[in-house]
C-alpha cells in the first residue's frame, strides 16, 4: 500500500497512471450528465411549488458541491505539499484552483437565475450561503493571483498553500450557513434525517448529475494535474525523452 502511494507521489508515475484514468472518469460522467440532463429536463414531475423553475437545481446543486470539493481538494493537496514537502500535491492543488473558481462561478449564477422567479431578486447580500460562496470565489481568485505574483515556484507554493488553508474555514460555514443563521435558502434536502425529501423521478437525476460532475471534475483535474507536472519538471530528463518520443 505505502509502495503505491509512494509511486503514485513519483511525477512520472503518476502521469503515465493518469493518463490511463482520465478516459474512465470521463466517458462514464458525461454519459450520467446525459441521462440526468434529459431525466431531469422531460421526465422529472414539476415541482407542485416551483414549477418547471426548480430544474435548475441540476446544474446548480453539483456546481455547488464541486466548488466546495474543488476547495476542499485544493487545500488538503496544499497542506500535504506544505507539511511533507510532496511536490506534486502543490500540482494537484494549483490545477485545481482554476476548476473550483469556475463551479463556484457556475453556482453563484445558477442560483442568481434561480432565486429571481422564487425570492423575487437577483442577489440578496443578508443570505449567508449566497455571501459565503462568493468570499469561496475571491478565495479562489486570491489563491492564483498569489501564485502568479511569484515566480519562484517553491515559494508560490508555500505561500498559496497557507492561503488555501486559511480560507478552508468558509468550507464549512457554506456547508452549515442555512442551519446556523437564518436563510433564504432551504434546509438540507439530500442528506437529512429520514432519508431525502424528494420525489424519486427527482432524486435519480439529481444523484446521476452530480455523480457524473464530480467524475467529469475528476478527468478534467487529472489533465490540469498532468500540464502541471509537464511545466515543473520540463528540464528533467523523463520529459525531455517523452518530448522525443512523441508520447502523451
Amino acid at each position: 500500500m505505502w509502495k503505491f502511494i509512494h509511486q503514485l507521489a513519483s511525477p512520472p508515475h503518476f502521469y503515465r497512471i493518469a493518463q490511463i484514468l482520465i478516459p474512465w472518469l470521463a466517458v462514464p460522467g458525461l454519459l450520467l450528465i446525459g441521462y440526468g440532463t434529459y431525466a431531469g429536463l422531460f421526465l422529472a414531475p414539476m415541482d407542485y411549488q416551483q414549477g418547471d423553475a426548480f430544474r435548475i437545481i441540476y446544474v446548480h446543486v453539483p456546481s455547488a458541491y464541486l466548488s466546495m470539493l474543488a476547495y476542499m481538494t485544493m487545500a488538503v493537496s496544499a497542506g500535504i505539499g506544505l507539511i511533507w514537502r510532496i511536490k506534486l500535491s502543490h500540482a494537484v492543488a494549483a490545477a485545481a484552483a482554476p476548476l473550483g473558481a469556475w463551479f463556484t462561478f457556475l453556482a453563484l449564477a445558477t442560483g442568481s437565475i434561480w432565486g429571481k422567479p422564487m425570492w423575487g431578486t437577483w442577489w440578496e447580500w443578508g443570505d449567508p450561503r449566497l455571501t459565503s460562496e462568493l468570499i469561496m470565489l475571491f478565495l479562489y481568485f486570491g489563491y492564483m493571483a498569489l501564485r502568479g505574483a511569484i515566480d519562484d515556484t517553491s515559494k508560490a507554493d508555500r505561500a498559496s498553500a497557507v492561503l488555501a488553508l486559511v480560507g478552508a474555514v468558509n468550507v464549512p460555514i457554506i456547508h452549515f450557513s442555512v442551519e446556523w443563521w437564518s436563510s433564504l435558502h432551504q434546509g438540507p434536502t439530500l442528506i437529512k434525517e429520514g432519508g431525502p425529501a424528494m420525489d424519486p423521478g427527482m432524486l435519480y437525476p439529481l444523484l446521476a448529475m452530480i455523480l457524473g460532475f464530480t467524475l467529469v471534475f475528476g478527468a478534467l483535474l487529472l489533465r490540469r494535474v498532468r500540464a502541471e507536472v509537464l511545466f515543473r519538471e520540463r528540464r528533467t530528463r523523463w520529459v525531455k525523452d517523452l518530448v522525443l518520443s512523441g508520447g502523451n
